[in-house]
């Protein structure tokens, strides 16, 4: 399951783990306009683990959810759509 919410400076999207078996808490993606950041709390040390993607590496990584093992460079056409 997931939820999707539009804010003042971000939308952000929760990932729910609802598996019967090693359920791990909640993933938080917050996209803001220059980068997105992605959130977990970690019970074992009580704290939120959080990194940040710039734009550039989001697209690589939707890019790389389709492509087979191997090394790609991605790169932009015209419309801002990318070909790997």
């Amino acid at each position: 399951m997931f939820s999707i919410e539009h804010e003042f400076d971000a939308t952000v999207v929760t990932l729910v783990d609802e598996g019967s078996v090693s359920l791990t808490e909640d993933v938080t993606i917050n996209m803001f306009e220059d980068c997105v950041t992605v959130e977990q709390f970690d019970p074992r040390t009580d704290t939120v683990s959080k990194i940040t993607l710039s734009i550039h590496q989001v697209q690589e990584l939707a890019a790389a959810l389709d492509l087979p093992e191997g090394v790609y460079k991605l790169q932009l056409d015209g419309d801002g759509d990318g070909t790997a």
